[in-house]
């Protein structure tokens, strides 16, 4: 049987009939829960299987077969310069860190109109496409960028003409059963739909577990893969990932410049534990901006993978990856960092949020206070504990970084 987890049914129906699932009689559908802290009334009856995939932030649509995730879905159709690109990157990890395939279908471009200036595209940042590569080389798993149907190809130089200039410039399905799903006749959503049809045929012939060991070497997704480095190249135009936003904002130091700023907090009955020590080097993603969440949580976990991870877990890392709310200025001669507050960052709107969310927390109740709906929720909590209750830019911050440091304040990691 297949189970089809979906945000927006209308979606779910894209996929279902627009692959060989249209064909099957065994298909049903649900709808997907974002997290506890989104809707405390209805997270917990989601399956734990499909929960493990939401610890960081929920995708559109999760495709499982007997119980076992086979594939998930994010689209979007935002504009994709600087950070903007890696907003939802943390969903798309989140799928393949659990052995998931992911597809992440993002437009090429978006015509961006402003008052007094003629109408532009605003493209796609390429470093999405390294991003995307090292998770791939680091799971073994496909997570491939299909682009939302646009007018970018036939009207680059002229977007003021584009017959969808309404639409931003893109393309979407005619039929109104799909209604804001991407046209589903553009030659991207008929070669993202053979790919999942590829997983869908392996999973019916091999089952899951072997299917997902097979799908790199799959020659349609082998395909895509170089079309996606190719992709990387050519809109690189001769840059290094390095000379690309976020990793603009990304200084790497050596460790021991971080372990000196955080010795202001040691002292004979505390010092700071082995993990950040052990890593010569520490990579430090500056926010000069005051505390919030997107686009920075996805960006967040894309330098992770592409200037730290090694392997499967934060463990796995050549450098610490340290976040940083406020401006860093080296001291070279004492061999250490400031934090200079320049747009308010504060220490204290981190806590807010933690706060914030501890009112979703039951764990503090008696059993005589909960409603019979809040049973199986609290269990849920008993078991794992704020995982899913946390805002996501808090579960994603606290899940990637190392150290989180502002002006006025520090967090970090022992082990």
């Amino acid at each position: 049987m297949y189970r089809v987890w979906y945000s927006t049914e209308s979606f779910a129906d894209f996929i279902i009939d627009h692959t060989i699932l249209a064909n099957r009689t065994d298909v049903i559908k649900n709808k997907m829960y974002e997290s506890d802290a989104n809707r405390p009334r209805d997270f917990h009856s989601t399956p734990d299987h499909i929960r493990k995939i939401l610890y960081l932030d929920a995708c559109d649509l999760i495709v499982e077969k007997d119980n076992e995730p086979i594939f998930s879905v994010e689209v979007t159709t935002e504009a994709g310069t600087g950070h903007n690109a890696f907003q939802r990157f943390a969903r798309i990890a989140a799928s393949v860190e659990n052995g998931v395939p992911a597809f992440y279908i993002y437009p090429e471009g978006v015509i961006i109109k402003r008052k007094n200036v003629s109408p532009r595209w605003d493209k796609i940042n390429p470093l999405i496409f390294r991003a995307l590569e090292s998770v791939m080389n680091i799971y073994q798993i496909p997570a491939l960028l299909y682009y939302f149907p646009s007018d970018i190809a036939a009207f680059a130089d002229n977007p003021q003409d584009s017959p969808h200039l309404t639409h931003k410039g893109l393309r979407y399905d005619q039929n109104i059963t799909y209604a804001g799903c991407p046209d589903s006749q553009d030659a991207e959503m008929r070669e993202m739909f053979q790919a999942i049809n590829e997983i869908l045929n392996l999973t019916e012939n091999c089952g899951v577990a072997n299917a997902r060991n097979r799908l790199l070497s799959n020659l349609t997704i082998r395909n895509r893969r170089n079309f996606m480095q190719e992709q990387f190249t050519e809109k690189a135009n001769g840059r290094s990932a390095a000379e690309m936003s976020p990793l603009t904002a990304v200084h790497r130091l050596p460790t021991q410049y971080l372990l000196n700023y955080l010795s202001q907090y040691e002292d004979n009955q505390y010092h700071v534990g082995e993990l950040l020590r052990a890593r010569e080097y520490t990579s430090i993603y500056q926010i000069n901006a005051s505390f919030r969440g997107d686009p920075y949580p996805g960006a967040l976990s894309a330098i992770d993978y592409l200037c730290c991870r090694e392997g499967k877990t934060f463990e796995d890392r050549r450098d610490n990856l340290v976040l940083v709310f406020g401006k860093v200025d080296t001291d070279e001669q004492n061999h250490t960092i400031q934090i200079i507050n320049e747009n308010g960052s504060t220490i204290t709107d981190f806590f807010v949020d933690v706060q914030s969310s501890a009112r979703h927390n039951l764990l503090v109740k008696n059993y005589h206070e909960l409603k019979n709906y809040d049973i199986p929720r609290y269990l849920m909590q008993v078991r794992y504990g704020s995982t899913y209750s946390k805002v996501k830019h808090i579960r994603v911050f606290s899940y990637f970084a190392d150290a989180i440091l502002f002006p006025d304040g520090s967090l970090w990691r022992d082990a």
